[in-house]
């Protein structure tokens, strides 16, 4: 990456704002997130996190450290990848470069191919690009949902193992 290159991705994360942020996940966005990551847990063995990250770190963006790399570290930091199935699945979004990334569990990654996850990832980011943020990420949710229940279908009742609602950084 130029220099060039490297000062226009740290500028367009250093300007992202908080307040874009809220506007595309309020309140009550949050709470039909969780409730929706909630009521599909109850049908499945997974664990779902989403994790809506407004800009990166400015060092992370300097450095060039990509969607995934970034989607992997917080998937590590989050502990989604110590839940008792292996069933745990992240959802990161970087609303500076309106990008969504999937990382799963080994349990889940042996069943359910990329291209899958790239298509739920399409979901929000083409939802994203018509300022529908509630409605596709919604979509996405119900989509991991569905997978989540076709594979790793729920067996009796059993503890939360992560937070259902969104972390914001």
């Amino acid at each position: 990456m130029s220099f060039g290159e490297k000062l226009s991705r740290a500028w367009r994360h250093l300007s992202s704002s908080k307040a874009e942020a809220k506007r595309a996940f309020p309140d009550d966005t949050l709470k039909a997130i969780a409730d929706a990551i909630t009521a599909g847990e109850q049908t499945h063995r997974g664990e779902v996190r989403l994790v809506v990250e407004r800009a990166l770190p400015f060092d992370c963006a300097w450095d060039g450290v990509t969607n995934r790399q970034r989607a992997i570290a917080l998937f590590a930091d989050c502990g989604v990848w110590d839940t008792e199935d292996n069933c745990g699945v992240l959802i990161y979004v970087n609303l500076a470069e309106h990008k969504v990334d999937i990382v799963a569990d080994r349990g889940i990654d042996r069943k359910i191919d990329h291209a899958t996850w790239q298509a739920v990832c399409r979901t929000m980011t083409d939802g994203f690009k018509q300022g529908k943020f509630h409605e596709a990420s919604l979509d996405a949710i119900g989509q991991v949902n569905a997978l989540l229940r076709q594979h790793f279908p729920a067996e009796g009742a059993r503890p939360n193992e992560l937070p259902d609602k969104p972390l914001m950084l």
